[in-house]
């Protein structure tokens, strides 16, 4: 990925400016929010998955997390070699791809329910994840370049908006389709019946998965027949300063570990909602009831993407960044030391503050790299990889100081997010 920079063809010029030219990337804009939808949908579909298979396989907060390592590991692994792919075979088919690989991931989970292997879910969690890390490679500088480059946080954070619309509709999802088959009273019941008790709970996830891979295989079918806006690679745009690669340029390398304490922030609180809103002195509500509260969690992240993406055309980008981690601190604080439905919707109310941080962390941290955008797009797909690995911190916290203590993991995240905002996205 290192040295090239997406850019739309025609060069920056008339042609870009022109009618044709401009509905042509209205056009591309709209198609690619179904894939932001998609790839916040299936995400966020982990959080239901979480306590579900934690039911299933009789797990600790540790062992449940390994959902989201091998989810999010997946970026760590696949983002480089995804970013070289799609260099050589075109954003467009990059996508089209990345479609089908998260079709047969979705399909993986009818053999993992039918043996009910923890591993196979996990392993057919990785191939979905590699689908979707070779979208995100693909579309999130796609949509930095379909306009005007002082516009970029604000288009990027408007197509995020629809990522959380999937988000928010997921929950509902997983509570009707998956966790409606919990087994809720066992007592009495032999290791026979106990055994199939688990086998069925562990194939509610069938139905939903195959209908989520027939859903990706008709998204490529889609996007192999659209003619998008042409993106080409371009070696002549200058960046601010020429350091030899994006390595060094401080304000991507400090933007890469915002992105990573931001996505295991955010991955941390949603994968420990449904468990935190179950537990008795917060809201004692069963599973199925506390997924349906998950979606005014990512609902508020929706909310704030569509508002923010009209208020940052006119707010500076780090206070915007700064101001919406603070109030994630003061928030988390509340859901540590409070309790009730003080704590539970403090928890809740995070969202809307997370709303604009990824959209404006990679904006910011891509800013004036020019050729050396493509290259630093990947290092902060790369960062992702902090889904993986905080909420597997996180998990470690909750089983040994318990799951309300565990919230304040997240505060040191939002603290650097913070000094990102106010001082770390500056170019030097």
């Amino acid at each position: 990925m290192a040295g090239i920079i997406t850019k739309v063809a025609p060069s920056a010029g008339a042609a870009a400016t022109t009618a044709t030219g401009a509905t042509g990337h209205r056009f591309a804009l709209f198609a690619l929010t179904s894939l932001f939808f998609m790839w916040g949908f299936i995400t966020c579909l982990n959080d239901i998955l979480i306590p579900h298979l934690k039911n299933v396989f009789s797990l600790n907060y540790t062992q449940s997390m390994l959902i989201q390592f091998c989810f999010f590991g997946a970026y760590f692994i696949v983002s480089l070699p995804a970013g070289a792919l799609v260099r050589r075979i075109s954003y467009k088919w990059g996508i089209v791809l990345g479609l089908v690989i998260a079709a047969i991931g979705c399909a993986l989970f009818v053999p993992a329910a039918s043996y009910r292997i923890y591993a196979l879910f996990l392993g057919a969690l990785f191939v979905l994840a590699s689908g979707i890390t070779l979208l995100q490679v693909a579309a999130n500088p796609y949509v930095t370049v379909l306009g005007p480059p002082d516009t970029a946080a604000s288009r990027l954070t408007l197509t995020q908006a629809f990522n959380s619309l999937g988000t928010t509709l997921a929950p509902m999802f997983g509570a009707t389709l998956i966790l409606s088959a919990a087994v809720v009273a066992t007592a009495g019941a032999t290791p026979e019946q106990l055994d199939a008790m688990r086998l069925a709970e562990a194939n509610a996830v069938k139905l939903p998965y195959l209908l989520l891979a027939a859903a990706f295989l008709l998204l490529a079918a889609l996007f192999a027949a659209l003619k998008l806006p042409t993106v080409e690679v371009h070696d002549e745009i200058e960046p601010i300063t020429d350091g030899g690669s994006a390595w060094h340029y401080r304000h991507l390398v400090l933007g890469a570990i915002g992105i990573f304490v931001y996505v295991g922030a955010e991955v941390s609180i949603g994968s420990f909602l449904v468990n935190f809103l179950n537990q008795p002195d917060i809201a004692g509500l069963s599973e199925a009831e506390a997924a349906h509260y998950v979606m005014y969690f990512w609902g508020g992240a929706m909310i704030g993407r569509f508002i923010g993406s009209v208020a940052m055309r006119f707010v500076n980008d780090g206070k915007a960044l700064a101001f919406n981690a603070l109030a994630a601190i003061a928030l988390l604080l509340l859901t540590v030391f409070a309790g009730g439905s003080v704590a539970m919707w403090s928890v809740l109310a995070i969202g809307l503050f997370n709303s604009i941080m990824f959209p404006t962390i990679f904006s910011l941290a891509l800013y004036g790299l020019g050729k050396y955008t493509s290259q630093g797009s990947g290092i902060l797909c790369l960062a992702i990889v902090g889904g993986a690995l905080l909420p597997l911190v996180q998990g470690g916290l909750a089983d040994t100081i318990g799951i309300h203590l565990a919230f304040l993991m997240p505060v040191v995240c939002y603290a650097y997010i913070t000094f990102y905002g106010l001082k770390g996205h500056k170019p030097t």
